[in-house]
């Protein structure tokens, strides 16, 4: 089930018409912490037919093969890139898979990772890139936004150590940019630069190309690549949080892993005594912070974009300790509306009739509201606005 977590901070109490209810408590379905996109092993879903292809400018002289080793699951990208005599440059040669790569917008923020190894470790063009949100992926490929119409093929360079063994490659997607220069394959503007250029959710959601490149620097070429996936962030994977004490503890259980966009790689932002708790269970189970809530328009932060992920439909909001249901929306208004709600106050914000309300239970005496698992939700008290 992809996990999702937004939480508001309210002052709206239950019973009036706009409950602008505390969301960073729940989810939506499971989240993978990584999604593979590419392998060689015949695996449904992931086997693509990558093609090699050649520089073609005006004489270039660059050349190479792609090959697939079956008894060995690996793809074999061989060549040498040579200059093209007329501009006295570096060519290219690369590899590219057309089709419909698996759905990764959980892992924006994270990497791209690559399995590979090779005999030519010392090349220093190696790059690699991907295309979503166009019509045509080889010709975005080919302008790297510098012609019209070219956006949306995101490239990144990576290296390779030396050696016979297996190599795991992070590419982060903040390396990533869909405008670069289709002579040279530098980029012309930077993700951290620009957010015009960086991967989005939704692009990460529907790529329909992937490809390696040997590119920008002359000499003989040889990788071996076993996969490429898409992960979160190896060092926010990695995180090691801990619970409230048990006197601070609402929760049941602990906050599951692998929450969607990103939220489980957040840690406390309050200090004191919930420092080493992920913002998760800082928020949501530790009861010195009920009256706090995670920075507001979190969910426009550009590994979230909550709302780049939501379609029309209905979509039911899940407890992120326990599983159980506690709001679908919109419900009785429009996707546009929901999200206008949403900006007004900063925080997700939910109406009376898409609460699930078998299991939110409201504390009349505190006026804590915490899921049937004890999921702190919101802190009530009443809104100008609502009253």
């Amino acid at each position: 089930r992809y996990q999702r977590r937004v939480r508001e901070s309210v002052r709206a109490n239950m019973s009036h018409t706009t409950s602008r209810l505390s969301a960073f408590s729940i989810l939506l379905s499971a989240c993978a912490a990584s999604i593979p996109l590419a392998t060689w092993d015949g695996a449904s879903g992931t086997t693509f037919k990558f093609v090699e292809l050649n520089d073609p400018v005006m004489g270039g002289q660059s050349s190479g093969t792609f090959t697939v080793n079956a008894s060995g699951k690996f793809g074999i990208f061989d060549g040498e890139v040579k200059d093209v005599p007329s501009l006295k440059a570096p060519g290219f040669i690369k590899t590219a898979g057309d089709g419909a790569f698996p759905d990764a917008s959980s892992t924006l923020g994270g990497d791209m990772v690559l399995t590979v190894r090779s005999t030519t470790a010392s090349y220093a063009g190696f790059r690699v890139s991907f295309a979503a949100g166009t019509v045509s992926p080889s010709y975005s490929c080919a302008g790297g936004g510098s012609i019209p119409f070219s956006r949306g093929c995101f490239k990144a360079k990576f290296s390779v150590p030396a050696g016979d063994d297996w190599s795991t490659i992070r590419v982060p997607f903040t390396s990533f940019s869909d405008k670069w220069s289709p002579a040279t394959g530098e980029h012309t503007a930077e993700c951290k630069d620009d957010a015009d250029v960086c991967p989005t959710a939704k692009s990460l959601a529907g790529i329909k190309r992937v490809e390696i490149w040997a590119e920008g620097a002359l000499g003989k070429v040889h990788l071996e690549v076993q996969s490429v996936v898409a992960e979160q962030s190896s060092s926010l994977m990695a995180l090691e949080t801990k619970r409230p004490p048990a006197a601070y503890d609402s929760c049941t259980a602990a906050v599951q892993e692998s929450l969607a966009f990103n939220i489980s790689t957040r840690m406390d932002t309050f200090g004191g005594g919930s420092a080493a708790e992920s913002m998760a269970e800082s928020v949501c189970c530790d009861l010195r912070n009920k009256l706090r809530a995670e920075p507001q328009f979190l969910f426009e932060a550009p590994d979230i974009q909550l709302f780049a992920q939501l379609d029309n439909g209905v979509h039911t909001f899940y407890d992120s300790v326990c599983g159980v249901p506690l709001f679908r929306a919109p419900v009785n208004r429009t996707l546009a509306e929901f999200e206008a709600d949403t900006n007004e106050h900063g925080w997700p914000s939910f109406r009376t009739e898409e609460v699930v309300l078998e299991n939110v239970k409201t504390d009349t005496k505190t006026g804590l509201v915490t899921s049937s698992c004890g999921t702190c939700l919101l802190y009530t008290s009443p809104s100008p606005r609502d009253s």
